[in-house]
């Protein structure tokens, strides 16, 4: 199946670049292009990619609040692309506050190509675009600069004892594979129990459970 995407980006030779790139893949159609957060998700609503690559800061409409409307479309709109937030830098606060919008993950501009086609297609599938490394570093700042407000604690009642297990590994940065060896479990038992997670606690991915473990107090900073 081809995965339709799109680029949102105010540099005229970065949205170029990338489009060369993409539309070079077999499994891969750029299917439209913006210049700004407002003009993108115009074009998002109109062509209804798979993807949508976000830059964080544009005029008119920044990356944000573009990822917003994307992912909380008004009534009537169904469609929801999956996004992916494109940064200059490997930890901006605004990533913070996509991910909690149900951004699937983020992706520094100056990736090796090889990483940005992987990225389109990891995103696509459902997955989070947030490699264990980048987990524990995404950890780490959200530590220093935020203390957990303990919401939504009640909501992990739902959860059964191994799957809290698995959420709390989710969020201290482990893999499936770790996850797996950690419990002695199959990979694919582990894949399971985390989407019973996301499903009991209505989240999209991987990476709104990172955010939804600390914010509940489930997981506190430093812990190991």
């Amino acid at each position: 199946m081809t995965i339709r995407v799109i680029i949102v980006d105010d540099q005229a030779m970065v949205r170029a670049g990338f489009a060369a790139l993409l539309a070079a893949q077999s499994d891969i159609d750029v299917v439209g292009e913006a210049p700004d957060g407002k003009k993108g998700v115009e074009v998002s609503r109109s062509t209804h990619p798979d993807v949508v690559l976000m830059d964080v800061r544009m005029p008119e409409m920044d990356g944000l609040d573009a990822a917003r409307a994307l992912l909380d479309p008004p009534p009537g709109v169904v469609h929801r692309p999956k996004v992916l937030m494109l940064t200059t830098f490997d930890v901006d606060d605004y990533v913070y506050e996509a991910l909690r919008a149900g951004a699937s993950g983020f992706l520094l501009k100056d990736a090796p190509p090889a990483d940005l086609i992987s990225a389109v297609r990891v995103v696509a599938s459902g997955e989070a675009l947030l490699a264990p490394s980048v987990t524990r570093r995404l950890i780490a700042d959200f530590a220093k600069q935020r203390s957990a407000p303990r919401k939504d604690a009640l909501r992990l009642n739902g959860l059964t004892p191994r799957e809290t297990e698995v959420l709390v590994l989710i969020a201290r940065g482990l893999s499936n594979q770790e996850i797996a060896e950690r419990l002695v479990l199959a990979e694919q038992t582990v894949k399971t129990h985390i989407g019973r997670v996301l499903n009991k606690l209505d989240l999209r991915d991987r990476a709104q459970a990172v955010i939804f473990a600390y914010e509940s107090g489930l997981v506190t900073p430093g812990e190991q």
